[in-house]
């Protein structure tokens, strides 16, 4: 597939909500990444319903959620309702994956599965025949701005390595430390879709940015 950017609207400017996703519309961003967090999960908390649902009245662009909550089945149906098209779960707070994937799938949204930095592949390798993304945090969650683990590279390929011999339909997404200076590496060890937080809202010209992702 080709590449796909997911703004991360974690890092924006909250106190103009609207002119910041204004921006991700006339960029050429194809998708917005938004992180809810429950302070339990990670030791963060972040937003929920309320501003994913105005969110939602602002762009026509992909959302693109993830969720860093103890038991994400208890509102699955809530972010379908609130118009999410891709959810992603962390396989670590899920207690039946495969259910809770279906479940998703059920809803109309594509199902991902996001793994920690500690988290080995074999936690997915079971569900990469019906999961439509995996996403490696490059970054222990629950805080934008990080520095990239280099690691990560290494288990991108790996994973891209168990999606392609198994002949799956399953994109990589990949959080974390994204900028402009690793996104070739990443995308060249097999990633998908690229998340970028503050490499986009911290820079003086977001939108001219988020352009130079598609060229590097």
């Amino acid at each position: 597939m080709s590449r796909i950017l997911s703004p991360s609207l974690l890092t924006a400017d909250f106190g103009k909500l609207a002119e910041e996703v204004e921006m991700i519309n006339r960029s050429k961003a194809q998708w917005l990444h938004l992180d809810v967090m429950d302070g339990l999960f990670v030791p963060n908390i972040s937003f929920g319903f309320p501003v994913i649902e105005k969110v939602r009245q602002y762009t026509d662009k992909i959302l693109d959620t993830h969720l860093m909550i103890v038991d994400p089945d208890r509102y699955i149906d809530r972010f379908a309702d609130a118009g999410v098209n891709v959810l992603t779960v962390q396989a670590e707070a899920c207690v039946h994956l495969n259910r809770t994937i279906h479940h998703i799938k059920e809803r109309g949204m594509k199902a991902g599965v996001a793994l920690n930095p500690h988290t080995p592949l074999v936690m997915v390798e079971e569900v990469l025949d019906i999961a439509d993304m995996i996403l490696i945090m490059s970054v222990n969650p629950g805080f934008g701005g990080q520095n990239f683990i280099h690691g990560s590279l290494s288990k991108i390929s790996r994973l891209r390595k168990m999606i392609d011999d198994g002949g799956y339909d399953t994109s990589i997404q990949v959080d974390g430390g994204v900028s402009l200076t690793n996104a070739r590496k990443l995308l060249d060890a097999g990633c998908d879709v690229l998340v970028a937080g503050n490499a986009i809202f911290g820079s003086d010209d977001p939108e001219r940015t988020i352009g130079e992702f598609f060229n590097v």
